[in-house]
C-alpha cells in the first residue's frame, strides 16, 4: 500500500479514487474522509475532462464528424467516471417522481432497478449533453468546455454536503462525514477557477446558471427528503455540467 504524505497529494488521491475508475495504485489515506477531500473534487473532474477531450481529438483527427466525435468523448467522460452520477441522476428522479413520502423515495432511490423517471432522466442529460459538446468545435475548445463543466459542476459537491444534512444515518452520505465551511469554500473557489476557459462572458453566464441549480435543486432536496445523500449529490452534479456545457455551447461554439 502507497503512503501519501502530503495532505493535499492525499485529498488529490482520495478525490481521483472516489470520483473516477481510474486504474490507480491502492494508496493509504491514513482515515482521511471524503468530506475532509471533497474540495477535490474539481481535480478530478479535470481528469474525466483531459479523457474526454483526447477521445474528441483522436476521433476528429480520424476524420469524424462533430456529432459522433462528441458522442465518443461523452462516452469517454461516463466510462472514466463508472457512471457514478448518472446512476445517482436516475435513482433521485426515480425517488423523487415515484415516492408518495420521504420514506418511500429514499426506498426507491436506494433500488438498483431504474424505473420510467430514471430512464428518462438519464436520456434527456445524455441528449442535452451530447447536443451541447456537438455545437463545439475544435480541440482546445472541447477541452475548455469539458474542464469548466467537470471541474465547475464537482466544486458544487462539497457546498452542497455542508448545507444539507445526511437524510439517512447509513449510507455513502453519512460515511463521508462532515464538510466544513473552509472545505466547501475551496471546492466552490476551485470549481469557479475552472470557468475561466469560458471567458468573462461565459464565466459570469455559467456563475448564475450554477448557482441558480444549487439553490433550487439543494432546497428540492429538503422539501422531498430533508438532507442530502450520495445519490442527490451525483443529481446536483450532473445537472451543473449540463448547466455549463449549455453556456459553453454558446461562448465556444
Amino acid at each position: 500500500m502507497n503512503r501519501i504524505p502530503a495532505p493535499f497529494l492525499r485529498d488529490v488521491a482520495l478525490g481521483l479514487v472516489f470520483f473516477t475508475r481510474l486504474p490507480l495504485p491502492v494508496f493509504d489515506f491514513r482515515g482521511r474522509k471524503l468530506a475532509d477531500a471533497i474540495w477535490a473534487a474539481p481535480l478530478a473532474g479535470l481528469a474525466v475532462a483531459v479523457i474526454g477531450a483526447l477521445t474528441y481529438a483522436v476521433a476528429a483527427r480520424l476524420g469524424l464528424a462533430s456529432g459522433p466525435a462528441a458522442a465518443l468523448a461523452l462516452a469517454a467522460t461516463v466510462l472514466a467516471t463508472g457512471a457514478l452520477h448518472e446512476d445517482g441522476l436516475s435513482d433521485v428522479a426515480d425517488g423523487f417522481g415515484g415516492g408518495r413520502d420521504r420514506e418511500r423515495k429514499l426506498e426507491i432511490m436506494r433500488d438498483s432497478r431504474i424505473g420510467a423517471y430514471g430512464a428518462a432522466a438519464l436520456a434527456l442529460s445524455l441528449l442535452l449533453r451530447w447536443n451541447a459538446l456537438a455545437e463545439i468545435h475544435g480541440g482546445w475548445s472541447m477541452l475548455a468546455a469539458l474542464v469548466a463543466a467537470h471541474g465547475a459542476s464537482r466544486g458544487l459537491l462539497g457546498a452542497f454536503m455542508h448545507r444539507l444534512p445526511p437524510a439517512r444515518s447509513d449510507g455513502l452520505s453519512a460515511g463521508a462525514g462532515s464538510v466544513s465551511r473552509q472545505t466547501a469554500i475551496a471546492g466552490a473557489g476551485l470549481g469557479a477557477l475552472v470557468l475561466l476557459p469560458l471567458g468573462l462572458g461565459g464565466l459570469v453566464a455559467a456563475a448564475i446558471l450554477l448557482g441558480f441549480v444549487f439553490a433550487t435543486f439543494t432546497a428540492l432536496c429538503r422539501r422531498q427528503i430533508g438532507g442530502q445523500t450520495g445519490d442527490t449529490a451525483g443529481a446536483l452534479q450532473q445537472l451543473a455540467e449540463i448547466a455549463v456545457l449549455l453556456v459553453a455551447s454558446v461562448t465556444l461554439s
